[in-house]
């Protein structure tokens, strides 16, 4: 019993501007048992769509989740979707009906005839009780299927998942020990990457290799499953070493850190501080490094120079300069390094200037960004090009100018 469907139930999922995050967190929790969910679905308050939704999931999935659609009105469905799909009757329970009422009576309010709704059991099912509101939650096996219906509401949903789901599937499924490695890879492609570390990961499937891409940004999941966490961790051992050498000083984080996370631990250890001076970017790099909490051990603060009057007056970069070689130039990304570092006294200073697009006021074709990075012993520039539009080619510059941070600080 290891493969598992969630089926999220509810029409407003379906609109563009609700989001299904209860899948994620039920995914999660599953995970940690070795389940692997092989499909989610989305379905609206549609009684025969939904049944034939369920049908589906019990010929194809060990365990079937749904969340939502348990609470007390007309569309919510859930209930009566199940029942039929198991051919079980919907059984009234006193019990439930009289522990809704008196949650009600707390609160000094009076059931509606409307809640009764939520006091049905699928014939043969285990309420699984809601501290946190009025619809229970319903535990259901049928041969060797398990399905589990789940309130919609977050708050409600996870400590069921937490403290009634998940312990009633310990009991049912063999003891597994699971081990993971979580990378983090900037500076390369998602096609590049999977061609260089194929040839190691897919000589095995066990353990199992999954690769994510982001802007700018790729995770490597590898996650080994065995009876034992020492055979895991043997497993993981047989490809992660070859992985991690291949992807050389690309990969920047071994546990899931971000990238500015990382960045951050490297300062705190060196008893270093950083500043920055940006241009294009209009402050997304100070915006991630200060997203970390207790940044402030490290980080003095920075400058936002879009002008090129601005990187005169605050950073003292030489108009001549400017004049010479625009803004958008190694030279003027050296500059702006050096005068953050000067005006902030900071150990070390990073910087970004470039034309973000679509348009270019230099000449200067746009995605061209220029990085700087100033330390005691000198400054430093790079050039860099970024296809696509205005947000990606800022995202992308805001990543780079990280990941030049990170290595110029190793």
């Amino acid at each position: 019993m290891r493969d598992a469907e969630i089926i999220a139930v509810g029409s407003e999922l379906l609109t563009h501007d609700k989001l299904d995050t209860n899948s994620l967190f039920v995914t999660e929790q599953l995970n940690t048992l070795g389940v692997e969910v092989r499909r989610k679905l989305v379905v609206g308050d549609d009684r025969v769509r939904l049944e034939a939704a369920i049908r589906h999931a019990l010929g194809h999935a060990d365990i079937v989740v749904l969340t939502g659609g348990l609470g007390p009105t007309e569309d919510d469905l859930t209930r009566d979707a199940t029942a039929a799909a198991l051919g079980r009757k919907l059984i009234f329970s006193e019990e439930i009906c009289e522990w809704i009422a008196e949650r009600f009576r707390k609160f000094n309010r009076t059931m509606a005839e409307i809640n009764k709704r939520q006091a049905y059991l699928v014939e043969g099912a285990e309420p699984l009780p809601n501290p946190r509101g009025t619809a229970p939650g319903q535990w259901i096996v049928s041969g060797d299927r398990v399905i589990v219906m789940l309130p919609g509401p977050p708050g409600e949903l996870k400590p069921l998942v937490v403290n009634e789901m998940i312990p009633r599937l310990q009991k049912m499924l063999p003891p597994l020990a699971i081990r993971t490695r979580f990378y983090r890879v900037a500076g390369m492609g998602e096609s590049d990457l999977d061609a260089l570390i194929a040839p190691v990961y897919t000589k095995v499937e066990n353990p199992a290799t999954t690769i994510l891409a982001g802007m700018g940004d790729i995770q490597i999941h590898l996650r080994a499953r065995a009876a034992t966490a020492e055979e895991a961790e043997r497993l993981l051992e047989q490809v992660a070493p070859q992985i991690e050498e291949l992807l050389g000083d690309r990969l920047y984080s071994r546990n899931g850190d971000t990238l500015e996370t990382v960045v951050g631990k490297m300062l705190r250890e060196r008893g270093a501080t950083l500043s920055v001076a940006e241009s294009c970017t209009g402050g997304m790099i100070g915006e991630r490094i200060t997203n970390v909490a207790g940044s402030s051990d490290y980080f003095v603060g920075g400058f936002l120079t879009y002008s090129d009057e601005m990187k005169v007056r605050l950073l003292g970069v030489d108009p001549a300069l400017i004049a010479e070689r625009t803004a958008v130039s190694a030279e003027v990304a050296r500059a702006m390094a050096e005068g953050a570092r000067a005006r902030t006294c900071s150990t070390y200073a990073l910087s970004i200037t470039g034309e973000a697009g679509p348009e270019s006021a230099t000449g200067i074709p746009a995605g061209t960004l220029f990085l700087g990075f100033a330390s005691e012993a000198g400054s430093e520039a790079r050039k860099i090009n970024v296809p696509g539009d205005r947000n990606r080619v800022r995202m992308l510059g805001a990543q780079s100018a990280l990941d030049f941070a990170r290595k110029q600080i190793r």
